[in-house]
C-alpha cells in the first residue's frame, strides 16, 4: 500500500501540476480570454493610477516651485482701530534696493493704489459731452522691479526703468485689457492717454502676468511720477521673487531689512517648505488614484474567482475520474490554484505594460515628463498572480472536498 502511495505521488509530481495546469488554462481560450481581460483591467488600472498620480504629482510640484513656491509678499503691520483696520508699519520707498541686498532675492517691487479722485482717463484729449460714460481703468504706481517680481512680460513696448522713476517722467504702461478698452493696441507713435487732462505717454504694454493679475487692467505709473503729480504717501505692498527653498531665510531678514527699528510692522508672506508641499500633494493624489486602482483590482480578482468557480463545476466529472485513480485533495486543489495563479500572473504581465503605454502617451500628449517607479510595473505584474491565487483559494477548496463517487454519479 505503501509502495503503491509512493509511486501515485510520484507520478503526479511539479511537472504533472504543471502539465494538467496548462491543459486547463488552454482548453478553454475563450473563457481564458475573457478571464484575463478582467486582470488586466485590473492591473492596467492601477498602474495607469499610480503612474499618472506621480506624473500629476511632479507636473504639480513642478508649478508650484515655479509660481508659488518663489513669491514673497510684504505688507506694513495692521491694527484693528473703531474705524476699521489702520496700517502701524511703513514699506520704505527705497524697498528695492534695501530687499535686493539679501540673499536669496532675486527681484523686487513695489505697488501702491493711485487715488485719482474722479479724474478722467482717456486716450483723447477732447472730452465729448455726448460720448456714454465709461468706467476709468485702475491707476497703480510700481517701482522699476515689479514687472520681473511678478514675472509679468511686456507684449508690445518697455516697461519703465529707475531713470524714469527718479525724474517723475510722465509715462505710462498698460494692462493689456486696460490697453483694450482705451483703444491703445501699438506704440510706436508714441501714443498717449489722459489723466484729468494731463498727458501721459504710454511706452508700453503687458499681457501676462503670474501674480497680481490686476495689473492687465491698470494704468501703470512710476512710483516717482505718482508721488510728484498725485502726492503718493505710501507705499502698499512689496512683491519679491525668491530662489527655491529661501523662504524661512527671506522670512527672518526682510522685516529687520525694511524696519530695523521695529521689525515687527512689516508682514512677511513667505511660502512654505517646498518639500512639505510636494510630499502633501503627492500623498492626496496617490490616495485617490490608489483607491480607485484598488477598486479595479477587486474586480479583476472577483472575475477569476467566479470564471474558476464555474470551471470547478463544469469539470466535476473529470475531478471524480482523477480522485478514482489516485489524485489527491492536495493534487486536485493544487492544480485549481496553479491555474489561477497563472491566469493572475498573464493578466498582470499584459495589464502592466498596457498601463506603461498608456502613461507615456497620456504624459507625450501633455507634454509632461512620465514619472513611474520601476517597482511599480513589476510588483503589479507579481500582484496579479497573487491576486490569481487568492481568488483561486476557494474554487480549489471546493474542488478539493468533492467525493469522487459523487462527482462520477452527478459529473458530466
Amino acid at each position: 500500500m505503501s509502495r503503491g502511495g509512493a509511486a501515485a505521488g510520484d507520478l503526479f509530481g511539479v511537472r504533472d501540476l504543471v502539465a494538467e495546469a496548462a491543459h486547463g488554462i488552454g482548453a478553454r481560450p475563450a473563457r481564458l480570454l475573457l478571464t484575463i481581460v478582467g486582470t488586466v483591467l485590473g492591473i492596467g488600472s492601477l498602474v495607469v493610477t499610480v503612474g499618472l498620480a506621480q506624473t500629476a504629482a511632479g507636473q504639480i510640484s513642478r508649478q508650484f516651485d515655479a509660481v508659488a513656491s518663489t513669491q514673497v509678499t510684504v505688507e506694513p503691520a495692521t491694527a484693528r482701530t473703531q474705524g476699521g483696520e489702520r496700517a502701524t508699519g511703513r514699506i520704505p520707498w527705497d524697498v528695492e534696493d534695501r530687499m535686493m541686498r539679501l540673499a536669496g532675492i532675486e527681484a523686487v517691487g513695489g505697488v501702491s493704489a493711485v487715488d485719482v479722485a474722479d479724474a478722467e482717463i482717456t486716450a483723447v484729449p477732447v472730452n465729448d459731452p455726448a460720448a456714454a460714460a465709461t468706467v476709468s481703468p485702475q491707476v497703480l504706481a510700481a517701482t522699476p522691479g515689479l514687472l520681473e517680481a511678478v514675472r509679468g512680460q511686456v507684449v508690445t513696448g518697455r516697461f519703465f526703468d529707475a531713470g524714469h522713476d527718479e525724474r517723475a517722467d510722465r509715462v505710462v504702461v498698460l494692462g493689456s485689457r486696460a490697453a483694450t478698452r482705451l483703444g491703445v493696441n501699438r506704440v510706436d507713435r508714441q501714443p498717449s492717454i489722459f489723466i484729468d487732462g494731463r498727458p501721459y505717454t504710454v511706452i508700453g504694454v503687458i499681457g501676462d502676468v503670474s501674480r497680481r493679475t490686476d495689473l492687465l487692467d491698470a494704468v501703470i505709473l512710476p512710483m516717482g511720477t505718482a508721488r510728484s503729480d498725485f502726492e503718493l504717501s505710501v507705499l502698499e505692498e512689496a512683491h519679491a521673487r525668491i530662489a527655491i527653498g529661501a523662504g524661512p531665510v527671506v522670512g527672518e531678514q526682510v522685516p529687520i531689512a525694511l524696519a530695523p527699528n521695529d521689525p515687527e510692522s512689516v508682514n512677511v508672506q513667505v511660502p512654505p517648505p517646498p518639500s512639505a508641499v510636494q510630499q502633501n500633494v503627492q500623498a492626496d493624489i496617490n490616495a485617490i488614484f490608489l483607491a480607485l486602482g484598488a477598486v479595479a483590482l477587486l474586480v479583476g480578482g472577483l472575475g477569476i474567482a467566479n470564471v474558476t468557480l464555474l470551471s470547478v463545476r463544469e469539470r466535476i466529472g473529470e475531478i471524480g475520474l482523477r480522485r478514482a485513480l489516485g489524485a489527491t485533495r492536495k493534487n486536485i486543489g493544487s492544480q485549481f490554484l496553479v491555474e489561477s495563479a497563472v491566469i493572475g500572473l498573464l493578466g498582470g504581465l499584459i495589464g502592466s505594460a498596457l498601463g506603461v503605454a498608456v502613461v507615456l502617451v497620456v504624459s507625450l500628449s501633455k507634454e509632461w515628463t512620465p514619472i513611474l517607479d520601476t517597482w511599480v510595473v513589476l510588483g503589479s505584474s507579481v500582484l496579479g498572480a497573487v491576486i490569481g491565487l487568492l481568488a483561486g483559494t476557494y474554487p480549489a477548496l471546493k474542488a478539493a472536498a468533492i467525493e469522487p463517487i459523487t462527482a462520477l454519479r452527478g459529473g458530466t
